[in-house]
């Protein structure tokens, strides 16, 4: 009987080796499995979002750093090449990226000396609706926002200015308090006297419309022409003119500069 015990007890080492290594293989595809489902969902995320350090510069110190211009020609595929690629390094939709490209290109040849960037242009609309993608509202292919952007009533309320109406409601559909409109907020006071149609169609400029917009933007920063925004001086003297907010100024050019270090080709 000794032999038999013998060949019990091995059977039984055997047996427990090969429960162990059963478990082990199991564990080992479970751990594989969830790593795999882990490495998917990270796929659905993309890449990390746009970062934006914020510069406390003192107001007139310095203007953001030069961006890489868009290719002179707004109607070829040239300028949708460039939006494609800086798109691709921000968080600025194409759409946008070509209404702001078109107002610096309109504002080389009609106001030079001003020397505003699309970069600028990029850095109000980032924090004024995120490029026209905010509450709920998408920016579309016509350069419309899928639904109206319109702010809260200029009411006087706690650290809100009192505007009263200067509209009518035409634009922002309030006949008491004026409201900010479109994607680059404009009152529609100062709407009403920079505004212009950035498309040669005979129709009247439209605040929702993010070329008309990201123009008439242009327009208002420049003052006429009577502002370098090449200079940290000039460039300050327009933003505040914009939104009369330090905080609000350096949070723009905080943008502004990130956008223009993103487009240098690597």
């Amino acid at each position: 009987m000794q032999p038999q015990r013998r060949r019990s007890r091995a059977a039984n080492i055997v047996g427990r080796i090969a429960l162990v290594l059963l478990l082990i293989v199991v564990v080992a595809a479970g751990a594989w499995g969830l790593g795999a489902l882990n490495r998917r969902d990270a796929d659905r995320v993309g890449p990390p979002p746009f970062l934006v350090p914020l510069q406390e510069v003192e107001p007139g110190a310095a203007a953001p750093g030069n961006a890489v211009a868009p290719p002179p020609t707004p109607g070829d595929n040239p300028l949708t090449e460039w939006a494609t690629r800086v798109a691709s390094k921000t968080d600025i939709p194409v759409r946008a990226l070509h209404a702001y490209a078109a107002a610096d290109l309109t504002m080389q040849r009609d106001a030079p000396s001003c020397r505003i960037s699309w970069a600028t242009l990029a850095g109000i609309g980032r924090i004024e609706s995120h490029h026209g993608n905010i509450n709920g509202a998408r920016l579309q292919d016509n350069g419309l926002p899928s639904r109206p952007i319109i702010g809260i009533p200029l009411d006087g309320s706690p650290g809100v200015r009192a505007i009263n109406d200067t509209d009518g409601g035409r634009l922002d559909t309030d006949t008491r308090w004026d409201r900010a409109v479109g994607p680059m907020q404009f009152i529609p006071g100062t709407w009403n006297r920079w505004a212009k149609r950035a498309a040669a169609d005979g129709q009247p400029a439209d605040p929702q419309n993010i070329d008309d917009a990201a123009l008439t933007a242009a327009r208002y920063l420049c003052g006429g022409g009577s502002r370098d925004l090449g200079t940290g001086p000039g460039w300050w003297a327009a933003v505040l003119a914009y939104n009369n907010s330090v905080e609000y100024g350096q949070n723009v050019f905080s943008g502004a500069d990130a956008y223009a270090r993103a487009s240098v080709p690597q």
